[in-house]
């Protein structure tokens, strides 16, 4: 049994609850790096609607679902961080409906600013703001008083997350889901893929992936120097060019921590351990 959580292709357009207050809507920009899509999120607040990751920003029939379901009640525009599968509608969403958007105080976009920024221990829509740098430098997850959390893509279902320098941070990353795996909380609804119902355990399991896959890096450079691609085409064993390109941007992720550890250095484009 895979040690990842998969689920049908999800109807398209329509928003279904996932959890009391809050409902899901998939948006149709599937890809090796997506899953199914991007998860958009409707949140019942006192003040209204909350719409979190409103989606890519060319998903028509994804953008006039949101306006349809937020029915004049929309409240504010929460932003998990910047890359475009979440955040590219946002602006259309802010400019047709006039919703202020909340997004972290260091948003990583220079073209944006949000309106109301958002740091560590702050609230919005009653969720607590964490921020969880590790694959996005301003990626910030939002945890409800009874333990539901919008882990976004520091923690997914379907796969684990790319860690991409110079905005990733492999060592933030781990750091972090050590702190979410302490948190203990009973639920996750995910940037991407189906609600994680046994989060604690899986999170762990990712940390454990993580490190493994740090273990043999290490042993590898210990052995003779070697570049990122050859690094990546041994301990990942990726075919397909999307996903071992991907895999090749993790190991550049975990060297960079191995040299902050002191660890590993770089001679020319190889590395070896130190």
């Amino acid at each position: 049994m895979s040690r990842f959580h998969y689920e049908p292709d999800p109807e398209r357009g329509v928003f279904q609850e996932v959890a009391p207050g809050v409902r899901r809507m998939v948006a149709a920009n599937a890809s090796l790096m997506t899953y199914h899509g991007t998860n958009t999120y409707l949140i019942e607040a006192p003040e209204g609607l909350f719409v979190l990751d409103p989606g890519p920003a060319d998903d028509a029939r994804h953008f006039d679902a949101i306006i349809s379901a937020l029915g004049g009640r929309g409240a504010g525009i929460i932003v998990s961080h910047h890359h475009s599968d979440h955040f590219g509608a946002v602006s259309r969403l802010q400019s047709e409906t006039g919703l202020r958007v909340h997004a972290s105080a260091n948003f990583a976009d220079d073209t944006f600013r949000p309106d109301l920024p958002l740091l560590e221990g702050d609230y919005v829509a009653g969720l607590g703001v964490v921020h969880t740098p590790g694959h996005a430098s301003d990626h910030l997850c939002f945890r409800r008083d009874d333990g539901v959390l919008f882990s976004g893509d520091h923690v997914m279902a379907w796969n684990s997350s790319i860690v991409m320098l110079p905005d990733g941070d492999m060592g933030a990353y781990c750091r972090q889901l050590e702190r979410l795996i302490a948190a203990e909380d009973r639920l996750y609804l995910p940037g991407h893929g189906p609600a994680l119902h046994d989060p604690t355990s899986y999170t762990c399991m990712l940390l454990q992936h993580r490190l493994q896959r740090e273990d043999a890096i290490r042993i590898q450079i210990g052995k003779a120097p070697a570049t990122p691609a050859e690094i990546a085409e041994t301990v990942y064993r990726k075919t397909d060019k999307s996903l071992a390109w991907a895999a090749e941007r993790n190991v550049e992720a975990h060297l960079d921590k191995l040299k902050q550890e002191g660890c590993a250095v770089r001679d020319g484009n190889r590395w070896r351990a130190i």
